[in-house]
This record gives structure tokens, C-alpha cells and sequence, in this order.
């Protein structure tokens, strides 16, 4: 008998961590050094963990060793409640927040809970493909909505507007958004909540980069923008506390609970159903939640504003190339001109990318962009060791042709 992948999986991409990753760890094992723009991750680039997050967990290591509370750990929760109370928030408590193994595990758990065969969610394009993947597993259909990318990459209210059915159930906003960097406005914000108060749809806001931004610009709650409407929104320590690995997440409810309590009920089980989220990185939340290191990183003479900057102009220099620059996030999503580029397969170009100069960057279409002509790279390199490898990317552009 052979054994098959079960037909849930039809359809469902991840790009980021997909085939072109198997092709870089048989060139790592093979002795090879790969540059890794591809995922997100602080630690690989020297990146260290803030010393009271260290100091909280491993103080609580040897009384979290057993099973906790499903929704995760209270005074951890209260934490998290009162973060988002100073941040405009109402009527928040422990009760409303849900920790959980990453962002990743939350947003599963909360597809999951919410979505029938046939339903719709409303998700960016570009989007994070985690959304789309589970939306499809779950047996929803991901209907994608147009970020403008002359617009600053800037959600389109009216292609919003015009994409909600009788089976619309929520809409996705990823603010700042991966991949693109953009950070949303208050007047589209209130725009994208006013379309959810009128068609009576839930709000996913993920937030996870909600500490990241730069030259000023300003992060605003969707949970706070729109207090009468049931929005969940998701964020953790993975970036701006630079602990991926540690997988210390949260998801808050806002809004009226009275109009989601059999939703609620569902998300429950399935945060039972997983016992409880990991114990020692609990710990960690209330202490992180009092760091302001990111603020340093983030200033405009930080580490990762000059690296942003440093690879926003390298790229733009690439001729034939070009980059919105991006107000927030680890990331740039930069356009190929397929005039000038004969590009007409953006994972081949990748593939090609990573066998000939050992760089690994992820294309376009793997963030749901229908078109082939963007790949997206991460900015937590140092700024030299950026700046030189997107001057190879161009000098690969120079000469590649499909």
C-alpha cells in the first residue's frame, strides 16, 4: 500500500520554507555557505536575547516543568491584557487572551475554530502564505484582496469592498506587513473596520511587528480602532524581542465576546486540545513586555534602520529593479521589471539565484502576488554583508535570462 498526503493538502503552499530550502540544505551539507534571506529569524545574525527575558525564564525553569493552564499562564495573560489597556484598548482582561506556541499555532487554532467547507477569508496579496495554508487546510477558500503597490503597499478598501460574499467570515490584516513593510494608515484602518462592522465580519489583525517600525512612522491597534467589533489580534516575542526559537505567542479577543461566545467556546477546545502552550517561554512575556530594546534597533541611527536603508538603496540601484521602502517589518519586497529582466518563472529565477550564487531569497508568487516579477528579502544581515550580497543579485539579474 503507498501511502498519499491527505487531499487537505492540495493547494496549500508555503513557500518560505518550501522545495527551494531542501535545494539550500543540500548545498549547506555539501560544504557550501548559503546566505539565508529567506526567513526571519534575529538569532541567525547575531541578534541577542534582552537579559531579563534570559533571567525570567530560566528563574521559572524549575516550576514549569508541568502541564500549565490551556490559555496559558495568568499572570502572563494579565500581562499581556494590560499591554494592550495602555495601548487603547477596553475591557480587557486575562480571559480574553490566549497564549500559544508562536504566532503560527494561534493563527491555525483560530482558522480552525471559525471556518466551514465553503467559507471565505478575506487575505492581502501579497499576504504571510501562513493565512492562505490554513485558511485552505481548514477547507475555507482564501480570497485575496490588492495591495497597491504604487499606493505604498497600501490595502485597496474598494477591491475589499467588492471581494465580500454571503461566505465572507473575517478579514486578514497583516500590519506592518510581511512581506511588503508597509504600515497601514488610521484612515484605512478605520476604512477596513467600517467594511467589518457593516458586513458583520471578524478582524485577524496580525500584529507581530507592531514594535518594528522606522523614520517615525506610527503602529495603530486595529482592536483599539474598532472596540465594537470582534477582532482578534496576534503578536510575540519572535522579532521585536529577537526569540524565535523560544515560540511565545498570544492572541487577544476585543470587541463584543457576546456575538462570538460559540466561536470562543471552539477556540477553548482547540487550546485544550493542544494541553497548554510551552511552560518556560510563558515566563518570559511579563518581562519582555517591560523591554524597550527593539527602540534602540529601530532609531534612525539603529542597527536594523541601517540595514533597511542600506539594502532599500542597493536594491533600487539595481537597474531594472526596483523597491517601495519599507516603514516597518524585517523585510523588502523588491519588483523586477520583466521588460528589462526576462523573468517569466519567479521560483525558477530563485532557484537559479541560490545554485549560482549560494543566496537564498523567496519569490514572489510564494506570497500569494499573482504576478512573477518580486522576491522578497530579509534586512537582519549587517548592512555591509547586505549591501554586497543584493550587488550580486544584480550582477546575477545582469546576465540570467529564462
Amino acid at each position: 500500500m503507498e501511502f498519499r498526503q491527505s487531499s487537505k493538502l492540495a493547494g496549500v503552499c508555503y513557500e518560505i520554507r518550501g522545495p527551494v530550502v531542501e535545494q539550500a540544505n543540500a548545498l549547506e551539507a555539501a560544504g557550501h555557505s548559503v546566505l539565508r534571506l529567506n526567513t526571519g529569524n534575529p538569532a541567525a545574525f547575531g541578534f541577542e536575547v534582552p537579559d531579563s527575558i534570559l533571567t525570567a525564564m530560566t528563574r521559572a525553569l524549575s516550576t514549569s516543568h508541568g502541564y500549565g493552564d490551556s490559555r496559558g499562564l495568568l499572570s502572563a495573560r494579565q500581562a499581556v491584557a494590560d499591554y494592550y489597556l495602555r495601548r487603547g484598548f477596553s475591557e480587557l482582561g486575562a480571559d480574553d487572551v490566549y497564549l500559544g506556541n508562536g504566532v503560527s499555532e494561534l493563527a491555525t487554532m483560530a482558522v480552525h475554530a471559525l471556518v466551514d467547507g465553503g467559507d471565505e477569508l478575506l487575505v492581502p496579496s501579497p499576504d504571510y502564505p501562513l493565512w492562505t495554508a490554513v485558511t485552505r487546510m481548514a477547507g475555507g477558500t482564501a480570497v485575496h484582496y490588492h495591495c497597491d503597490e504604487q499606493a505604498e503597499w497600501q490595502p485597496d478598501l474598494a477591491d475589499i469592498a467588492a471581494k465580500i460574499t454571503d461566505r465572507t467570515k473575517a478579514i486578514v490584516v497583516i500590519n506592518p506587513n510581511n512581506p511588503t513593510g508597509a504600515v497601514y494608515s488610521d484612515e484605512l484602518l478605520r476604512g477596513i473596520a467600517e467594511l467589518a462592522r457593516r458586513h458583520n465580519l471578524m478582524i485577524l489583525a496580525d500584529e507581530v511587528y507592531d514594535r518594528i517600525v522606522y523614520d517615525g512612522a506610527r503602529h495603530h491597534h486595529l482592536g483599539a480602532i474598532a472596540p465594537d467589533v470582534v477582532c482578534l489580534t496576534f503578536s510575540g516575542l519572535s522579532k521585536s524581542h529577537r526569540v524565535a526559537g523560544f515560540r511565545s505567542g498570544w492572541l487577544v479577543v476585543s470587541g463584543p465576546r457576546d456575538h462570538a461566545k460559540d466561536y470562543l467556546e471552539g477556540l477553548t477546545m482547540l487550546a485544550g486540545m493542544r494541553l497548554c502552550p510551552n511552560g518556560p517561554a510563558q515566563h518570559a512575556i511579563e518581562a519582555a513586555l517591560g523591554d524597550d530594546s527593539i527602540d534602540a534597533l529601530i532609531a534612525e541611527d539603529g542597527r536594523l534602520t541601517r540595514q533597511r536603508d542600506r539594502a532599500w538603496h542597493a536594491l533600487n540601484d539595481i537597474p531594472g529593479v526596483s523597491c517601495v521602502k519599507p516603514r516597518g517589518a524585517l523585510y523588502a519586497f523588491a519588483r523586477i521589471d520583466t521588460d528589462v529582466h526576462r523573468i517569466h518563472d519567479d521560483e525558477k529565477f530563485v532557484y537559479d539565484l541560490l545554485l549560482r550564487e549560494k543566496i537564498h531569497v523567496v519569490q514572489g508568487t510564494g506570497f500569494n502576488w499573482a504576478r512573477p516579477d518580486h522576491f522578497r528579502i530579509i534586512t537582519l544581515p549587517e548592512a555591509d554583508e547586505l549591501e554586497t550580497a543584493i550587488r550580486r543579485i544584480g550582477r546575477f539579474l545582469d546576465g540570467y535570462a529564462q
